[in-house]
Parts: C-alpha cells; sequence; structure tokens
C-alpha cells in the first residue's frame, strides 16, 4: 500500500536539463524549432524522391524510405516537446506523459538500430552477392525485416518502460534532462535502481552489440570483395553506395553506445544531455543529406523532379 501511494503521489515531473545555462531557453527554442524543421523537410522530400522515381523501387531504397519515416517519427517524440518548454518555460511533464514518451523514444530508437543492421545487411548481400541479389532480397523478405526491427522495438520498449516506472518516485520530481530519457528517469527515483541499472545494461547494451556485429561483419566482407574487384570503376560504385550508410552507422552507433552500453550510464546523467541532442536531433536532421550528397541515384533523381 505504501509503495502504492509513492506512485501516485507523483503526477508530474520536471525536467531540468540544460538548467546551467540561463537566459538561453530563447535560443535553444529557436535552435531546436530549426532542426526540426529541417528534418522534417528533409526526411519528407527523401520519401517523395523515392516514391515518384520507379528507377528507385529498389530493396536499399525500400529501407531508407522506411528510414526516414522512422527519423521523422523519432525527432517528433522529443524535438516539438523540447522547444515548447524552452520557449514557454514549462518544464513540466504528467507522469504518464512521460512514460508515453519514454515508451515512443525507446521504441524508434531500438528500431532505427536493428534498421541499420538490415541495411549492413543489405548492402552485404547487393556487393557480395549481386547475381542473386534480387532473389534474396525479395519484397516479402524486406517487408519481414521491417517488420521485425519493429518488434524487437516494442519489446524493448516494453521492457525499459515497465521497469523503469515500477519504481517509487516519493518526493523528488526533477529530471536532469530535457526529455524523459531511460537513465535519467531511473536516477530521479528514490528506489534502490541497481536491477534497473543491469537490465538496462543488459538489454540494450545486447541490442547495440548484437546489431554492431551484424554491422561490422557486413561490411568486413564488404570491404574485402571491393578490394578483390578488378577495375577501379566497380570499386568506386560499390564504394559509393556504401559509404553514406557507414557514415550513419558510425554517427548513430557511437554515440549511442556511449549513452547506453557503458557501465554507469544510468548513474551519471549530466554527461548525456549534449549527446542526446546529437542522436535524437541532429543525426534525423542529417541523415538525408548523408543520403543525399552521397548517392547518385537519389541526385539524379531530384535533378527530374526539380526540371519537372
Amino acid at each position: 500500500k505504501a509503495e502504492m501511494e509513492n506512485h501516485t503521489r507523483i503526477s508530474e515531473f520536471i525536467l531540468v536539463g540544460f538548467k546551467s545555462h540561463p537566459g538561453s531557453q530563447f535560443l535553444l527554442s529557436a535552435l531546436f524549432s530549426t532542426m526540426y524543421i529541417v528534418t522534417v523537410l528533409g526526411n519528407v522530400c527523401m520519401i517523395l524522391i523515392i516514391r515518384m522515381d520507379s528507377n528507385l523501387h529498389t530493396p536499399m531504397y525500400f529501407f531508407l524510405e522506411n528510414l526516414s519515416t522512422l527519423d521523422i517519427c523519432y525527432s517528433s517524440v522529443i524535438t516539438p516537446r523540447a522547444t515548447l518548454a524552452f520557449f514557454l518555460g514549462r518544464r513540466s511533464i504528467s507522469y504518464n506523459g512521460c512514460a508515453s514518451q519514454m515508451f515512443f523514444f525507446s521504441l524508434f530508437g531500438t528500431t532505427e538500430a536493428f534498421f541499420l543492421a538490415v541495411m549492413a545487411y543489405d548492402r552485404f548481400t547487393a556487393v557480395c552477392n549481386p547475381l542473386l541479389y534480387q532473389v534474396i532480397m525479395s519484397r516479402r523478405l524486406c517487408v519481414l525485416l521491417v517488420m521485425g526491427s519493429y518488434l524487437a522495438g516494442c519489446i524493448n520498449c516494453t521492457i525499459q518502460t515497465g521497469f523503469t516506472f515500477s519504481l517509487s518516485f516519493c518526493g523528488r520530481r526533477e529530471i536532469n534532462h530535457f526529455f524523459c530519457e531511460v537513465a535519467a528517469v531511473i536516477h530521479a527515483s528514490c528506489s534502490d535502481t541497481l536491477v534497473n541499472e543491469l537490465v538496462m545494461l543488459a538489454v540494450c547494451g545486447s541490442i547495440i552489440v548484437g546489431t554492431a556485429l551484424v554491422v561490422f561483419v557486413s561490411y568486413g566482407y564488404i570491404i574485402i570483395t571491393i578490394i578483390q574487384m578488378p577495375s577501379a570503376d566497380s570499386r568506386h560504385k560499390a564504394f559509393s553506395t556504401c559509404s553514406s550508410h557507414m557514415i550513419t552507422i558510425c554517427l548513430f552507433f557511437g554515440t549511442v553506445f556511449f549513452m547506453y552500453a557503458r557501465p554507469g550510464a544510468a548513474s551519471s546523467p549530466n554527461k548525456s544531455n549534449t549527446i542526446s541532442v546529437f542522436y535524437t536531433i541532429v543525426i534525423p536532421m542529417l541523415n538525408p543529406f548523408i543520403y543525399t550528397l552521397r548517392n547518385r541515384e537519389v541526385k539524379g533523381s531530384l535533378k527530374k523532379l526539380l526540371k519537372r
């Protein structure tokens, strides 16, 4: 009964991330809103380019279209709420709103990690088994891989949100972050959080290490295959189709590994605020530009659409 009262006593939390920079709320609000607008416009343009050009109706661009959709959803969970908090100065978020934000943030973040692994496998098949590419990467398999990525995201976000909000939040309401990130919410609890920290480290660590392993093995074979190609043009073409994805992988997994797959991640939220901006807001904004500027087919389709 006492534990239930502890849970019901908290009706809202106060997000105090970036509180060490007084007077910068308007600047942060303008910066976040600008990045969000660029994120949405860039990813919507990417989706439209892929859908309107029949030459881009291939497995690679099917995954890229889904990645753009995911980036819009991923950023939308965090950025609008944070922008309003900085602009209006209202940093409170309801208990249920905090749980919902954590659920969808974990869902889309986990799904993106699996998406990047799936896209690495797709590039491995295209480069290492080009003659069997269309047979292996059938439409049915592509849909199943996308659905499997979302299923994995659902499992992780259910575990993370369920474990986190089973904790007691007594009189302490402050979350040292600009959104309801798992480690920051755990740190705000008045319960013993050792089990939650171990669960977060085990689950997130296994997801990050597992997906990263798929990526590294795939690109290991890709690099070996590219080196063995006799033609310089073939090597350049193969590398250009993979370079964009490699840049995205390095940005995403580098920051996420630092956030969730290292011991003590839940106990040091002060170090994570700036890094969280990078992987929740900056990376979704950069992805359309990375894939557009480094991809001849997308640039060619964009030129055709602009001429029309």
